[in-house]
């Protein structure tokens, strides 16, 4: 019997976090631009924290210095990481620093050249 009530009770968890979960996850529309223009990006919220996700179809740019940059509600920007890494590998997830209050686009950003390279709008900001 108390078996039955501790799986009982683990099951209705699991439940509750996957649908808790599925309600902080926000997906973007597709990324439109000269350089970036495939995949989209998903937000999530994970202990607190945004967090933004290329899609496994996304194509990082074939630029010199590629960066993630947010647009937040208000049109102010945010640079934040590189996208590329050593070893030909790409930040495919990134934490949004806490000072960015929400999240209106995610722009793929040429810090070299400064200049946007593509983005993907969110439907309605996210925090």
């Amino acid at each position: 019997m108390i078996y039955k009530t501790i799986l009982a009770s683990l099951t209705a968890l699991i439940i509750a976090a996957a649908s808790s979960f599925a309600q902080d996850s926000h997906k973007s529309g597709p990324f439109q631009g000269a350089k970036a223009n495939t995949g989209y990006v998903t937000h999530t919220t994970e202990s607190g924290n945004s967090v933004l996700t290329l899609s496994e179809d996304f194509k990082a740019p074939n630029t010199p210095d590629p960066h993630w940059q947010v647009v937040d509600s208000k049109g102010n920007t945010y640079l934040l990481q590189k996208l590329s890494i050593k070893g030909d590998k790409m930040n495919r997830k990134i934490t949004v620093p806490k000072y960015v209050p929400d999240i209106a686009k995610v722009q793929i950003w040429c810090a070299l050249a400064e200049t946007n390279l593509g983005e993907a709008a969110f439907e309605h900001s996210v925090k």
